[in-house]
């Protein structure tokens, strides 16, 4: 079985579409293929180590393999399976983000060889459009595109690369982009380019999903405030209102990263949109407590159309070692339920103590 990506090139200010055949095999559910439901899992930012300033931030033994192995099977049975890259893959690359200390600024360059992990977790999807996806510039950013292409890994979020579509169970397509705030990314404040990128997704694809880099960062912006939330002065967007633009546009599921804390769930217009993913494997260079160091990996079923009917929350933690475990504690399903009750009232979800998601009659 072949498995084909379309993607869409921005070079010189043209645009080209180009065809990709990878001959590894698509693995999926039949149960699934035959009533025509996807299952998405979704986890937030992936940060598996860097080497600026220097090796001391890698893990032991050079080797990323250990941080998520517990959470490979979770992550590999569904259909898609999504990420947010923070942070560009490159060996040489130098720094382009302006640090007045190099010793202390937070800029990532993760080693090349350490995508593998992410190929063998069986990431199909990532958001590269981030504020640490262009920390080491134009170079950086097109190692990280080769490299992701080589796995038939699909990805999507900056200026070169602003939306991809992925075929599953060989019927179904689905059209992916995300947007950011950060110079390089598709912006989530241009409308046009919003509205023009979704709705050749919408037109052409049967699934359309959206991932953002918004919202305040850390404990103090857990709530949803639908109103414009800013950051060190940067305007990080009405993460809601944008969310609801996005589901009005044709999207299908809307999935949230940037605050590093997990943040509630909501349905729209029988659409899920996850408002943030949190901290999912973040070694060294993130803050890590409180609820900075607890997030959700979400299990999705979406129907052909897109409509969200069901799911899980499988709540994780990162140890002292950096490795990403199930939480015995399941904080994130009590924090996402807590955060559901506060800020949408209304809500139609329904999440049990297990995590299960279902909606109300």
């Amino acid at each position: 079985m072949f498995h084909i990506l379309l993607r869409k090139y921005l070079l010189n200010g043209i645009f080209l579409t180009i065809f990709i055949f990878s001959a590894i095999p698509v693995l999926f559910s039949q149960a699934n293929a035959e009533h025509d439901i996807i299952t998405l899992v979704a986890v937030g930012d992936i940060m598996t180590g860097t080497s600026f300033p220097d090796n001391s931030y890698l893990p032991p033994g050079n080797d990323p393999f250990p941080l998520m192995s517990s959470l490979f099977d979770v992550l590999s049975e569904p259909d898609l399976t999504f990420g947010n890259l923070e942070g560009p893959f490159s060996d040489s690359a130098k720094l382009v983000k302006k640090c007045r200390d190099t010793t202390t600024c937070y800029a990532f360059r993760v080693p090349e060889s350490y995508a593998g992990v992410l190929d063998s977790a069986g990431f199909d999807l990532l958001s590269i459009a981030n504020n640490h996806i262009g920390d080491f510039g134009y170079e950086a950013k097109q190692t990280t595109a080769m490299i992701l292409d080589s796995l038939n890994i699909s990805y999507a979020g900056t200026d070169e690369y602003p939306w991809t579509i992925r075929m599953v169970h060989d019927t179904i397509r689905v059209g992916f982009c995300a947007f950011a705030p950060n110079k390089g990314t598709v912006n989530l404040h241009d409308e046009k380019r919003i509205t023009a990128i979704v709705s050749l997704l919408e037109d052409s694809c049967d699934i359309v999903v959206v991932s953002v880099h918004g919202g305040g960062e850390g404990a103090n912006y857990q709530h949803i405030t639908r109103e414009e939330e800013f950051y060190y002065g940067e305007n990080r967007g009405n993460i809601y209102e944008f969310a609801h633009r996005i589901v009005d546009l044709g999207a299908d599921i809307v999935l949230g990263h940037g605050p590093h804390v997990s943040r509630a769930m909501e349905i729209y217009r029988g659409r899920l949109i996850a408002y943030s993913l949190g901290n999912f494997c973040t070694y060294r260079r993130f803050n890590l407590s409180g609820p900075n160091g607890y997030a959700p990996v979400i299990y999705a079923y979406l129907g052909r159309d897109g409509e969200f009917t069901g799911g899980k929350i499988i709540p994780v933690y990162q140890n002292n070692y950096g490795h990403v475990k199930t939480d015995p504690q399941k904080r994130a399903i009590f924090k996402i339920r807590e955060l559901i009750t506060t800020d949408f009232p209304e809500s139609e979800l329904i999440i049990d103590n297990d995590g299960n998601i279902t909606l109300k009659n």
